[in-house]
């Protein structure tokens, strides 16, 4: 076995994404599970909620399902490969969480087999579906429209920092200028006075010499964009805020459970629980393209206090009301 082959195979015993059995009964449905990210930076919350909307469906691992997970470690490459290798392995539902590159990825292997996905971009700019109320095709999903909220957090940002005329936008290479972030942002700079100074990341090493530059440019604030490589590199991202003292506004509260200042956006759990409830529909014989591509209504602000006083800040009240929750 080739070792790019190896890279995508599915590792056994994963502790968050159990591996399905090899001999299925035939009546028991296998959703393959194609994620960009690593499944060292996965939470189990989100797998429970989707395990849920699935329940509601009627469908239960062991019963009636099982999951055919795979990661491609943040590695773009990898994707085509895995999605392919998916549609031979004749998995009933794929199900993408969190990446249009992903997504795309998927749709590009198969016209027949059901997509179900869970990103942030439109999904319409993106090429996943002509139309978010008839989608076409057999693709279907759930989305925030981040490009929305990259006004909104920049917005939130401005509120805690009125006096902050510069702010460095930690953004996912080439994805977010793609997907129309970046125009959003910078639209919204704009309209409060600010400047931004956009810093493209695509490993690791991009996130540190990203904070480098935040240091030599002397950048009021930081933004960071949502996507996989930031989410499963966020103990990396917040330290490196900590160290340089850099206050900084992320896309999910997984950043700010790990120590960061502030975070708006989508309920996750909510998503993938939607998510699972739209497989479930598509497993009992529905099809994607009947399925409207749904819009997320939960959306959370969450503020670490800690944080905020480690940095000398003092959050604003009309933050404080708005908050979902707020981290002592």
């Amino acid at each position: 076995m080739s070792s790019r082959r190896e890279f995508i195979t599915l590792l056994g015993g994963a502790a968050a994404w159990p591996v399905a059995a090899r001999a299925q009964q035939p009546a028991v449905s296998v959703v393959g599970i194609l994620y960009a990210g690593s499944s060292a930076g996965e939470s189990p919350t989100y797998v429970a909620a989707f395990r849920k909307g699935l329940e509601e469906a009627g469908f239960a691992e062991g019963k009636n399902v099982a999951f055919d997970f795979r990661f491609a470690e943040n590695n773009p490459d990898v994707l085509p490969e895995i999605a392919d290798d998916m549609v031979r392995r004749h998995v009933a539902v794929i199900v993408v969480p969190g990446s249009a590159l992903a997504a795309r990825a998927a749709k590009a292997a198969t016209r027949t087999t059901p997509i179900v996905f869970m990103n942030a971009s439109d999904p319409v700019q993106s090429g996943l579906v002509t139309s978010l109320s008839r989608p076409d095709g057999n693709v279907t999903g759930i989305t925030d429209f981040g490009q929305e909220l990259a006004a909104k957090r920049l917005g939130l940002l401005h509120e805690l920092l009125p006096a902050a005329r510069r702010v460095a936008a930690l953004t996912y290479l080439g994805l977010d200028d793609r997907f129309g972030v970046l125009a959003e942002l910078q639209t919204a700079a704009a309209a409060i006075a600010q400047e931004i100074e956009v810093l493209p990341a695509g490993t690791s090493r991009d996130i540190d010499a990203g904070f480098e530059a935040v240091v030599q440019k002397q950048v009021d604030a930081l933004w960071v964009s949502p996507g996989s490589l930031f989410l499963n590199r966020r103990e990396q991202i917040v330290s490196l805020a900590a160290r340089y003292a850099i206050p900084a506004m992320y896309p999910l509260r997984e950043f700010t459970e790990a120590g960061g200042l502030m975070s708006y956006g989508s309920n996750l759990a909510d998503r993938s629980r939607q998510a699972g409830i739209y497989t479930g529909r598509i497993l009992k014989g529905e099809k994607p393209a009947d399925l409207p591509v749904m819009r997320t209504t939960k959306f959370d602000l969450v503020i670490n206090l800690r944080t905020a006083r480690m940095l000398g800040i003092t959050i604003p009240l009309s933050l404080h009301t708005q908050a979902e929750a707020v981290i002592e």
